[in-house]
C-alpha cells in the first residue's frame, strides 16, 4: 500500500472510531497499523488497529474494520512457554461477525473474500454487537467481519506477537514489506 493511501486510510479508521466515539491523542492517530496482508485489497481483507499496551503480560487494542472488511483465518500459536494469546473481542461500535472452532452453523451471515474460500475453514458463528464480548482461547483458528456499517471492536488480550501469527491462507504477510512512491 502507497503511503499517501496508508495515511487516508488512517484517517478514515480514525473517522470511525471518532464516530464510537473513542478520543485517541495525534501520536495515537499517526499509528494506527494498516494490515493489508500483502493482497492489495485492503477493502475486502484487511484491518486497521491502534495498539495501546503490549507487554510481557498483557495487549489492549481498537481493532477497526471497515463494512463487510475480513480479518483473514489465523491463529495465535504456542511460543515458548506460552500456549499462544489469549484474545476477548468485545464490540464497541456496529457489528462483528466472528468465526471460531466448533460446530459450524449452516447459514452463516459473512461472505467469504472471494478468491479465498480454501483458506476459511472455521463456521461456527458468533456475533458481537455493542457491549458484547468473547474469549477465544490460545491457538483457536479464527476469522472475522465488520457488519454493515463496519466495527470498533476492543481486544484484551495476553501479549501480541503478530509476526508469529499463523495464517490459514499461506499467501498472507502479516508484516508486509513497504511500499514506497
Amino acid at each position: 500500500m502507497k503511503w499517501t493511501n496508508v495515511v487516508e486510510t488512517q484517517e478514515k479508521a480514525y473517522g470511525l472510531l471518532k464516530q464510537a466515539g473513542i478520543v485517541l491523542t495525534e501520536d495515537e492517530k499517526k499509528s494506527i497499523e494498516i494490515a493489508e496482508f500483502g493482497f492489495n485489497e485492503f477493502d475486502k481483507q484487511g484491518l486497521s488497529l491502534i495498539t495501546y499496551i503490549n507487554n510481557e503480560k498483557y495487549c489492549a487494542k481498537e481493532l477497526v474494520l471497515f463494512p463487510k472488511q475480513t480479518c483473514p483465518e489465523h491463529r495465535h500459536p504456542p511460543l515458548g512457554s506460552s500456549p499462544g494469546k489469549m484474545e476477548t473481542f468485545r464490540c464497541r461500535w456496529g457489528e462483528v461477525w466472528l468465526y471460531v472452532e466448533g460446530e459450524p452453523d449452516d447459514n452463516i451471515e459473512c461472505v467469504v473474500p472471494a478468491g479465498s474460500e480454501d483458506y476459511y475453514t472455521v463456521f461456527h458463528e458468533i456475533k458481537l454487537s455493542p457491549g458484547e464480548q468473547y474469549t477465544i482461547p490460545p491457538n483457536t483458528l479464527h476469522w472475522f467481519q465488520g457488519g454493515e456499517k463496519g466495527a470498533i471492536v476492543s481486544e484484551f488480550s495476553s501479549t501480541s506477537k503478530d509476526e508469529h501469527d499463523i495464517f490459514t491462507d499461506t499467501r498472507i504477510k502479516r508484516i508486509p514489506d513497504e511500499e514506497v512512491e
